[in-house]
């Protein structure tokens, strides 16, 4: 009976931490590391959308009221049953506009998950190229180490100064601490940051080369890791700088638009007094939609539907700096 309690006990454990991990609360958690009632959660991802589009809603809700208005002051402004003609074109727009909006979020999320698996690389190249000039290149003195960890550390300030990169933003104290101050200094006056790192661990690994502490089939391999940091950049820069055709965006709220002044006129003569707020549920419903697509096509910014690069760059940082404090005490650690 004593060992049946523990695993009762651990068993409601596993299943208590899988309700948490499947809550609004456990994913969002999950997601970018913050700890939040789950309220605080649905609001502030609702916080990036909604801003943008109460200005419709409110109008749709107004111009609701308006219909309902003239419709009961006897105005004859709703569409009869008998139009069938009109009905079908009404219905046939809305199984086409429904169409639009699914073909744009898919597009949308397609673009979200490619930024993800890009991201998702190079954490594992950043860990493997870590390990590997960690392993790989010999040391002849003191002063070897203590440039071999300022490579480690510039490793993952390749990552940091690539997310400011994608984000249009300045150059950051967390940037500044990965490196010497003349390497800082000479980041803030070139145009592109991340290739300016990469250039100087290659200029690292061929220095190394030459002083016999690296052979070429090793070089080679170390280059290679930092290829498919570069690729990983220019991917992200592809998704950056080739958004969805600026057309079909300003076509499809055209079409969300046109629908919802449309819609009244055909829910009046049933709903009355209720148009208004119909109309707008209907309004949010689509705009946000439309809305999400327009946001999550975008996926390196700072918006809390964006992807958590900070988290991510944090975690690469983190397994770094583990590498650079317990490798040396743990030195030929499997030799038990």
């Amino acid at each position: 009976m004593s060992c049946s309690k523990p695993n009762i006990t651990l068993e409601k454990c596993k299943k208590l931490l899988s309700k948490v991990k499947n809550s609004f609360r456990g994913k969002y958690q999950l997601y970018t590391g913050e700890k939040l009632h789950w309220i605080q959660v649905v609001l502030r991802l609702e916080s990036s959308i909604i801003p943008d589009i109460i200005p419709w809603i409110l109008f749709f809700c107004f111009y609701g009221f308006l219909v309902s208005l003239l419709h009961y002051c006897g105005f004859s402004i709703a569409f009869t049953d008998k139009n069938r003609v009109i009905n079908n074109t009404i219905v046939i727009f809305n199984i086409g506009l429904t169409l639009l909006l699914v073909f744009r979020t898919n597009t949308a999320h397609d673009r979200f998950w490619e930024g993800r698996k890009l991201w998702g690389a190079l954490v594992n190249t950043v860990r493997k190229s870590a390990q590997s000039i960690y392993i790989v290149v010999k040391e002849q003195s003191p002063k070897d180490r203590v440039e071999k960890e300022a490579i480690l550390r510039l490793v993952v300030a390749f990552t940091i100064a690539m997310k400011l990169h994608l984000r249009a933003d300045p150059l950051d104290e967390q940037l500044a601490s990965l490196m010497s101050q003349i390497q800082f200094f000479k980041l803030r006056h070139t145009n592109h940051p991340p290739l300016q790192i990469a250039f100087w661990i290659r200029d690292y690994l061929q220095y190394q080369h030459d002083r016999n502490c690296l052979n070429t089939y090793q070089l080679t391999a170390l280059h290679k890791l930092l290829d498919d940091m570069v690729d990983i950049l220019g991917g992200c820069e592809r998704i950056l700088k080739t958004p969805l055709p600026l057309i079909y965006t300003i076509k499809l709220r055209q079409l969300v638009l046109i629908y919802c002044l449309i819609l009244p006129l055909e829910l009046v003569s049933h709903l009355n007094w209720w148009t208004g707020i119909v109309i707008a549920f209907v309004s949010f419903t689509l705009l946000s939609i439309e809305q999400i697509g327009s946001e999550i096509e975008e996926p390196f910014g700072h918006n809390a539907n964006d992807l958590p690069l900070n988290m991510i760059c944090n975690t690469m940082l983190r397994n770094v700096e583990e590498l650079i404090t317990l490798a040396p005490g743990s030195a030929r650690s499997w030799q038990l």
